[in-house]
């Protein structure tokens, strides 16, 4: 491993100091709830002006390392010639939000000026990513953790539509759980302007709340097992389907139909933890009993779905939730052994993932290291 994978490990090391200073977990009710908290004073106390301090910090260095960055990432001079054409007004089998916001940046900057574009994208993929921890991080520092060795961040290098549409989904679930099902889809719709495969989060999250939010009954159980079975033995159907949104994709290099077992592991080791706090953490919270059910719709796409061409990009958007719910299973743990334990756990596994991604970033197919920026180099 070379040197500049430096840049990746000081930047977690030096984020995840600064979130030490970030006092969340008493705000994130009126965050998600859309009020204050009872007895709550309106204006920003001292905790709250430090929680701002030290998330603009965080928010700064993980724009910084993103936008200056230059030729990281498989796809970055793809990127680069398909802004081109999109400032020639030819065809780009981009999302239309996408290219006019790519040929404003030409028009206001230059013709193949594309470093103010890749920083355009990663400034306001970084900004709902931060956003959403700042609403919903129970624990700002385990959840920064998991956003950090998790890949979602790193990933955010490459594939640039695909993450912005990522993080705005992720931002967009407190409306989920407020309710407020119209900002949802609005958000929804303003992310399906870069990525179109992000709609599929309206019925997915919806189902998830709709199950949070009841006592599960006979009914619920057989209509999972359809879906799921109908995974398994409806799997032209639902390729079918892909490839009418998708026809690129058809025999591609990304249908594959591989299995993710990391994914997988951590969607099992997600659910051994759920059933180990159940009584206590999910039986009556809705917030978890959500990051919950969308865990589960995680595991049987990853399990049953190795059909669907770039199946982690689907089922990244269920399974990001549990940077959220991981945390807040581990704080309601009581205090012993066996919460030192599963901490031990959830570190020790998402560090080991977080150094096999570092190793795998050299191949062709991903190509974010050797980590080069227009500054220096």
């Amino acid at each position: 491993m070379e040197s500049s994978a430096l840049v990746y490990i000081i930047l977690t090391a030096v984020t995840l100091a600064l979130s030490y200073f970030i006092e969340n977990r008493d705000y994130v009710p009126a965050h998600v709830n859309g009020g204050r908290t009872v007895g709550q004073m309106p204006g920003c106390n001292r905790i709250q002006a430090r929680n701002l301090v030290a998330e603009f910090a965080i928010f700064s260095l993980l724009t910084g390392v993103s936008a200056c960055r230059i030729a990281v990432g498989n796809d970055y001079w793809v990127y680069r010639d398909n802004f081109k054409l999109i400032a020639q007004e030819r065809y780009v089998s981009y999302e239309w939000g996408f290219n006019l916001i790519v040929k404003w940046m030409q028009d206001l900057f230059g013709y193949d000026n594309y470093l103010p574009i890749f920083a355009l994208f990663s400034f306001v993929t970084v900004f709902f990513f931060i956003k959403a921890l700042h609403d919903q991080a129970s624990d700002y520092t385990m959840t920064l953790f998991l956003l950090m060795t998790g890949g979602y961040y790193f990933n955010s290098l490459n594939s640039v539509r695909y993450y912005l549409a990522l993080a705005i989904a992720l931002y967009s679930m407190k409306y989920v759980l407020r309710g407020e099902y119209g900002k949802f889809v609005l958000w929804i719709a303003a992310g399906a302007m870069f990525h179109k495969s992000v709609l599929l989060v309206i019925p997915v999250y919806l189902a998830a709340r709709f199950l949070a939010s009841r006592k599960l009954k006979r009914w619920h159980y057989i209509a999972g097992t359809v879906f799921a079975l109908s995974l398994i033995f409806g799997q032209s159907i639902y390729r079918e389907i892909i490839f009418y949104f998708y026809p690129y994709y058809r025999d591609s290099m990304f249908d594959t139909g591989q299995l993710s077992y990391a994914n997988i592991g951590k969607c099992l080791g997600t659910l051994a933890l759920c059933l180990l706090c159940y009584r206590k953490s999910l039986k009556d919270n809705l917030m978890n009993r959500f990051y919950f059910f969308l865990n589960v719709a995680g595991t049987l796409v990853y399990c049953c779905g190795s059909f669907i061409p770039e199946v982690s990009r689907v089922g990244y958007y269920m399974i990001i939730s549990q940077i959220f719910l991981l945390p807040r299973l581990l704080m309601d743990m009581e205090k012993g052994w066996l919460r030192k334990l599963c901490y031990a756990g959830v570190v020790g596994a998402f560090t080991l993932y977080f150094v096999m991604m570092l190793q795998r970033m050299y191949d062709v197919s991903i190509r974010l290291l050797p980590y080069l920026n227009w500054i220096f180099d």
